[in-house]
């Protein structure tokens, strides 16, 4: 189809996540092509049943629920499972080890995180270990460069691991509200492109939370040592601004998630994964799978819709012993992670399209009704996962930490019923942690575009991109939330979004505090905790943002992580849009001036471990209207070895300078360059590459002349979602698609147009 023509009919968007993410090829020897849907969750059947006495009978029960998509196993067992791929995991996120404070520590982490990530894990860690900067470092005479270095150094790794080939790397900086760095920890990723392969959170104690509530001092220490004394409400301004802001840092409630532990009495929790639902300890693994509430409604739509629980109960058993199996059947990137796993046999079972079960019901997001529906739900489904996990323990053992009396005594375990109690102490427990809601993006798509996770409907219905080879040649098709097209299949006729029933609401509909106690409902069932963004509207006042943690924290959650729109995040989270031939004609900013016989300029050196010969670069700038700005730049060296890529350079910079009046843009596109050799050190700041040093410099050129403070900054550019239906000023432009439909849900950043997923 010609560019931007509009495909007819409803699109199967099922189909498509399919074919790009889970569809197995197969090969001429054992494994035969998938050749639908069906045949991908046929192989995983197959392959997760292997290992059971009686193969054909579990492959059987584990086709009854995956067929009719009542459970949705985790991407990477989709993806892999089956398959001859011998260097890849099922396992979505880990945790990594704790960073031993050397240099040899740091580096040993830096390439344990490299194999797992190379392998598809997404990973986590804890940088509370690793001293401040400025430290005195015995035996060497030097002074620590602290931890925000190293993270760079992490951050450059799995850019370098991305650009190899495998799925998109995500990375959780956690650290704590009493270390030292805090501050510099907080503030990391403002203004920059530094650290964007990173979802950060500071891991917030009881203690703090009490001193910002009183207005006490706050003391930031290391080994016992204190760095800083200031008042907890100015660290607690910093992070909430930060939040408000940049969407960044996120707040984990870290004694609670220790205190909440059911094996509080053998391992200690820093970090969490990169999208938060999964606290682990050091080498911990998330294993991942969720049910697909929108096949447990009976008669959708009707007075009498009701949830069929026992068929939910039946579907949660059957769905811990798959999840269970993989365990044993998976490759982990680390033995310490197979270790781990084995003798803890972690896994996270949860939930998608609850708010999609909500419209079926007739109930609207938020409401008391909501959440008393929510609660009975996750109450089924983790009584049910625990005593499947007592059954399977019985049968085949339970997991080698369990110390029953110990376990038993655990706040969460105390919880659950008596007979579950009773269950443990007779015949033990498969499964130390049965339950976590995870982000289901792509699995919720493959359900036919499913409401994600508990999240509430982003939107109805939107447009989506589909590319058709070329770059300029693309489909325009509409896809509809699940509900919706339900809803109109039942009714027999289209409606006008106004014209739908009250229960029908989107994520705008619904205030922080609805968000919060629908998260609370379920989190008292969660033995592990829940991944979910609360959006907040971008005029929403800062005074009553600082409330939604506070509120968080009394309604007993484990974290909370909020999104507000704002211009301050374009700049570090998206790509400048290619803008077609005809809008840069017309373009305010572009401003082709002939050169003078003179300009004035500036010369910057670099020096770099690259070459022994330094680089001189210059830009000279021209007066426009009044305002100086650059207008063209040369590089010089002795060193030719670069020579026609340092020409190529200097002229299309040149070129994008004499175009443009703001060219500011272009410092974000060559700091975001990454070099798969590595970066190096420079004035003490790491730079991942030769060009991200060029940008660096032109940075400071801009700074120097004014230019960067002069700006305007345009939060957003049009876009190609349908305006009939969302508001557009809730959008990002998508690093992947370079166009304006990235969105947060789930603690992860989603692209509405293309489905670029952050999270993999």
């Amino acid at each position: 189809m010609s560019k931007g023509k509009r495909a007819a009919g409803f699109y199967d968007i099922a189909t498509e996540i399919w074919e790009r993410k889970y569809r197995y090829q197969g090969n001429k020897k054992d494994i035969p092509e998938d050749k639908s849907i069906d045949d991908s969750l046929h192989r995983v059947a197959r392959a997760i049943a292997s290992n059971e006495q009686d193969a054909r009978l579990w492959e059987s029960k584990f086709e009854d629920i995956l067929l009719p998509k009542y459970f949705l196993p985790g991407g990477r067992i989709i993806a892999n499972a089956g398959t001859q791929r011998t260097e890849v995991t099922m396992f979505n996120c880990y945790v990594m080890n704790t960073i031993e404070d050397s240099i040899e520590g740091i580096f040993d982490t830096v390439k344990d995180s490299a194999v797992t990530q190379k392998q598809g894990g997404g990973v986590g860690f804890d940088f509370s270990s690793l001293r401040p900067k400025d430290s005195h470092i015995k035996g060497c005479e030097s002074k620590s460069s602290g931890p925000i270095s190293f993270m760079q150094v992490l951050d450059s790794t799995c850019r370098t691991i991305m650009s190899a080939g495998q799925r998109r790397g995500a990375q959780m900086g956690v650290m704590r509200c009493d270390h030292p760095d805090i501050e510099a920890f907080i503030t990391a990723k403002r203004g920059n492109s530094a650290l964007q392969m990173f979802n950060l959170s500071v891991a917030i104690t009881e203690k703090f939370i009490q001193a910002v509530k009183h207005n006490e001092d706050w003391e930031l220490s290391f080994n016992g040592q204190v760095h800083k004394t200031l008042r907890a409400t100015e660290l607690w301004d910093l992070m909430m601004k930060s939040t408000y802001d940049f969407a960044e840092p996120g707040f984990i409630l870290m004694d609670k998630v220790n205190e909440m532990n059911n094996l509080y009495y053998c391992e200690t929790i820093a970090a969490t994964n990169p999208c938060g639902e999964q606290p682990l300890p050091p080498f911990g693994a998330c294993l991942l799978g969720s049910l697909n509430l929108t096949k447990f409604v009976k008669n959708p739509f009707e007075k009498n819709a009701e949830i069929d629980f026992e068929l939910m109960r039946d579907v949660t058993r059957t769905a811990v012993r798959l999840l269970d199996n993989v365990i044993d059947l998976s490759g982990y990137p680390l033995p310490q992670q197979r270790d781990e796993a084995r003798r803890k046999r972690r896994m996270g079972l949860g939930i998608t399209g609850l708010a999609d079960m909500f419209i079926f019901l007739g109930i609207r997001y938020g409401s008391a009704k909501s959440l008393e529906v929510a609660s009975e739900i996750m109450k089924t489904i983790t009584n049910s996962a625990y005593e499947a996990s007592i059954g399977i323990a019985k049968e085949k053992g339970s997991f080698p930490l369990l110390e029953e009396a110990k376990y038993c005594r655990g706040k969460f375990i105390e919880q659950l019923p008596e007979e579950i109690h009773a269950g443990i102490k007779k015949f033990g427990l498969r499964n130390s942690h049965l339950t976590s809601i995870a982000p289901t993006g792509t699995i919720s798509l493959l359900a036919g575009n499913v409401s994600s996770g508990l999240e509430p409907i982003f939107a109805f219905k939107y447009n989506r991109r589909i590319r058709n080879g070329e770059e300029d040649d693309y489909t325009d098709v509409e896809v509809t939330d699940y509900a919706y097209r339900k809803y109109i299949e039942h009714i027999g006729r289209a409606v006008k979004d106004k014209d739908l029933p009250d229960y029908f609401v989107t994520t705008d509909d619904v205030t922080p505090e609805e968000h919060i106690n629908i998260q609370a409902a379920l989190q008292q069932y969660v033995d592990s905790s829940i991944s979910k963004t609360i959006n907040v509207p971008a005029d929403y006042p800062f005074d009553k943002f600082k409330d939604i943690y506070m509120y968080a924290h009394s309604k007993g959650l484990k974290g909370c992580t909020t999104f507000r729109p704002s211009d301050h995040i374009t700049g570090v989270l998206t790509k400048s849009e290619d803008k077609k031939e005809e809008e840069t004609a017309q373009a305010p900013g572009s401003a082709a001036i002939p050169r003078p016989l003179e300009l004035e300029g500036t010369t910057y050196k670099i020096k770099t471990p690259l070459s022994p010969d330094a680089l001189y670069l210059t830009v000279n700038d021209i007066i426009d209207d009044g305002h100086r700005r650059p207008y063209e730049l040369f590089i010089n060296t002795k060193n030719l070895q670069h020579f026609s890529w340092v020409v190529a350079m200097t002229r299309l910079i040149s070129a994008v300078f004499r175009k443009e009046k703001d060219p500011s843009f272009l410092v974000e596109e060559l700091k975001s360059i990454y070099d798969p050799n590595g970066g190096y050190f420079s004035d003490g700041k790491f730079v991942p590459s030769l060009a991200a040093n060029i940008g660096l410099v032109i940075d400071k050129h801009l700074r120097k002349i004014g230019l960067i403070e002069e700006r305007k900054k345009a939060a957003f550019v049009e876009t190609g979602v349908n305006k009939n239906t969302m508001d557009s000023s809730k959008f990002m432009i998508c690093p992947q698609c370079n166009d304006k439909g990235l969105y947060n849900a789930e603690n992860c950043l989603k692209c509405i147009l293309c489905g670029y997923s952050k999270c993999g």
